[in-house]
């Protein structure tokens, strides 16, 4: 019995161990965007005046994702559950599953890459504290369902996507849907982007093997990200990294979770989103 205790307690400081590890920057990382990056949406009313009004198109199926799935289990920001209620999440998934949309389980939406579960989504948004007129960084655009959730609550957005399908196909559906606070970017989000910040939060929806360095240059001081760290197959971290007044960070482990990889030039492939 005694062994198996000692086995135990071992394991978990060795995932301790590990976490910690990941989370710390690549000093040798640089911090400067790479020049191949395309702007397919510009931001045209940045704040609470450019988000959209949606039609009442499922909107009993979305009150009641909201009530089972994010207030039940804890998540109390009004500005957060409003924008859950009111995002078509079902223009965000291909066609042929519509019928899931408001499942409580992520999605795919092809090349890899997934939707978040609701719930996620929503924890790791409350967890921002954002107010309107904020300007967020979103690294790995996905669906474009991360980022409508954060445009509805009317905080400028500036989201970013890897994979060029991905990118070019959220940009079109969240224009048609009417944001006016929303730039999206076909680029590598590992390194930010530099010429909109600094920013007043960041939100990574992929897992990286460490946090990139670039970001914490452009978050702004006393503000926070939230930033799945740790591999594919193993143990990952959400965590919120609060940068400083003296631009030093302090990490805190929120919860286990399972996220596709964020994989850029600096991680060996290209990185996915929600």
């Amino acid at each position: 019995m005694k062994d198996t205790v000692r086995s135990t307690l071992l394991f978990a400081i060795v995932i301790a161990f590990s976490a910690l590890a990941l989370a710390q920057p690549d000093a040798a990382s640089p911090t400067t965007s790479p020049t191949d990056t395309q702007v397919l949406l510009r931001a045209d009313a940045p704040g609470p005046e450019g988000r959209p009004t949606f039609d009442a198109a499922r909107e009993e199926e979305r009150q009641r994702m909201v009530e089972r799935q994010i207030e039940q289990r804890g998540v109390t920001d009004e500005a957060v559950l409003a924008a859950m209620r009111s995002v078509p999440r079902h223009a965000f998934v291909p066609a042929d599953l519509r019928d899931r949309a408001y499942a409580d389980s992520p999605l795919p939406i092809g090349h890899g890459q997934t939707i978040s579960q609701p719930y996620i989504v929503g924890f790791m948004t409350e967890t921002l504290e954002l107010a309107p007129g904020d300007r967020v960084l979103e690294i790995g655009t996905g669906s474009g369902y991360q980022a409508a959730i954060l445009g509805a609550m009317g905080v400028e957005v500036v989201t970013i996507e890897i994979i060029r399908p991905l990118a070019e196909q959220a940009a079109a559906l969240l224009d048609k849907l009417g944001f006016d606070n929303i730039t999206a970017i076909q680029g590598d989000g590992y390194y930010g982007y530099e010429e909109l910040a600094p920013y007043d939060a960041i939100i990574v929806t992929a897992a990286a093997q460490h946090v990139p360095p670039p970001l914490i240059a452009q978050l702004k001081p006393g503000q926070r990200m939230v930033i799945p760290v740790g591999r594919a197959g193993w143990t990952q971290n959400l965590l919120l990294v609060t940068k400083t007044d003296d631009g030093q960070t302090r990490t805190r482990n929120l919860m286990s979770v399972a996220f596709v990889p964020l994989t850029g030039e600096r991680n060996g492939g290209q990185n996915g989103g929600r």
